[in-house]
This record gives structure tokens, C-alpha cells and sequence, in this order.
């Protein structure tokens, strides 16, 4: 049986990390992405122990180049069952109210958090279809909250959700699959730079997600696409 593959971005630290290595530990080949080279490197040495071929190239998301690497080396690997679009922007730190928010900057927000995932999709669907593959978005309660102050991070999550939806029924036909995930409060770079001089020691570590990818990955993708999951409760999917 061939091993399966996996493109995670935003995998150099925080929850992408987390995910490179559970999946490296299940025996997934792997292409990661991240911008930061340095701390892309370095996660790809520290999941070579796990025997599995791991391609590690640094860049945006946001580049359509950079997009297209990613889809060669699928291609090089011959097969992609899993695309995890992780990486995102959080926007301005402290985040400003809607009615105050630059338009240029929530442009780049809705271009990396929800058109560039969009346009990864599309670029690496070919090789989803072969697979019959999963698409994994990573959203945020701030999706649904209408939190004060979360309006435009929260507004690109939102949008994202609609389009695992839709792209769930559009794709069914096709075997591809698609769901979004909230994985929760975590103690990562990007939550702290979220709530800038507080302390988030109290946040749990993007491992305590771990139970929920081993379930998710157990499931067929065709019983589990066009659902929202929330992966630190004790009911990990939303109810419609």
C-alpha cells in the first residue's frame, strides 16, 4: 500500500507543526510550507526520524509560484490525500474595530486567510480527485463570534467556512471531500500576538488537539464532508 500524502501550510510552529508530526508519526509523506525558511528547516530535521519523505519549501501561500511548487511536488510524490490550509494573518495587533479597520490591510488579511487556500485548492485539485482526498480548513470561533475587535481576522474565517461548505457539495461528485476545523484557544505565536503584553500561559498546547485528528483520520471523508468541527470540545462536531 502506498503511503499516503499530506501539504500542511503554516507548519513551521504552532498547530502545523503539531499536525506534520502527528501525520509524519502515521506514516504520511509530507510537504510542508511555511514563510520562515529557518524554522521550516527545522521542523523538516526534527521529523526525519520518523522515515518519511518530507518536502519542506518556504514561501507565501499568497504567491501563485509558490502555490505551484507545492502542486509539483505533489505531483512528485505522486498522489495528495490530505491538504490542510493552516496558515493564516492575523491582521493589525491590537486589532481595530470595523469602522476604523484599513481596507488595504483587510484586503492582505481575506488574501492569505481565505483566497490563497482557495487558490491552493484549485491549483492541487487534480491530484485530490485521484485521491478521493480531504480538504481540512482551519477556521476560528471568531467565524461566528461577532467578537468586538475580531471583525476583519473573524470576517475572513466566516467566508472560509462557506467555502468548505460549498466546495463540499461541489466536489461530491468528484470523491473530494471537505470540512473546516476550529481547533480552539492555543498557546501559539499567533495568539499571543492576538492579545499583545498578556499572559497566555493558561492556553493549552495545539497537542491537546491531537485526539481529534486521530478520530477525523479514521473517518471515510465522504461521511464526514461539509461538517465544522470544534476540536477541544467534548462534542467535536457543530450541530447544523
Amino acid at each position: 500500500m502506498l503511503n499516503k500524502v499530506a501539504l500542511i501550510t503554516g507548519a513551521s510552529r504552532g498547530l502545523g507543526q503539531t499536525l506534520a508530526t502527528f501525520l509524519a508519526g502515521r506514516g504520511f509523506h509530507l510537504i510542508i510550507t511555511a514563510r520562515g525558511g529557518e524554522a521550516l528547516a527545522a521542523t523538516a530535521q526534527a521529523l526525519e526520524k520518523y522515515g518519511q519523505t518530507v518536502i519542506a519549501l518556504a514561501g507565501d501561500v499568497d504567491d501563485p509560484m509558490h502555490r505551484q511548487q507545492l502542486a509539483q511536488a505533489a505531483q512528485q510524490l505522486g498522489r495528495l490525500d490530505l491538504l490542510i490550509n493552516n496558515a493564516s494573518i492575523l491582521g493589525p495587533s491590537p486589532q481595530p474595530m470595523l469602522a476604523d479597520y484599513p481596507i488595504e490591510t483587510l484586503e492582505q488579511v481575506l488574501a492569505v486567510n481565505l483566497l490563497a487556500p482557495l487558490a491552493l485548492i484549485q491549483t492541487t485539485l487534480p491530484l485530490l480527485k485521484q485521491s478521493h482526498g480531504l480538504i481540512v480548513n482551519i477556521t476560528s470561533d471568531a467565524a461566528v463570534g461577532g467578537y468586538a475587535g475580531w471583525g476583519g481576522y473573524g470576517a475572513s474565517k466566516a467566508a472560509l467556512d462557506l467555502m468548505s461548505l460549498t466546495l463540499s457539495h461541489e466536489l461530491q461528485e468528484d470523491g473530494v471531500s471537505a470540512v473546516s476545523v476550529d481547533p480552539g484557544d492555543m498557546r501559539t505565536q499567533m495568539h499571543q500576538e492576538a492579545f499583545p503584553g498578556e499572559d497566555i500561559s493558561d492556553r493549552p498546547l495545539p497537542d491537546v488537539t491531537i485526539p481529534f485528528w486521530a478520530w477525523l483520520l479514521g473517518q471515510l471523508p465522504v461521511t464526514i464532508t461539509g461538517r465544522r468541527f470544534q476540536a477541544q470540545t467534548d462534542r467535536w462536531l457543530i450541530p447544523a
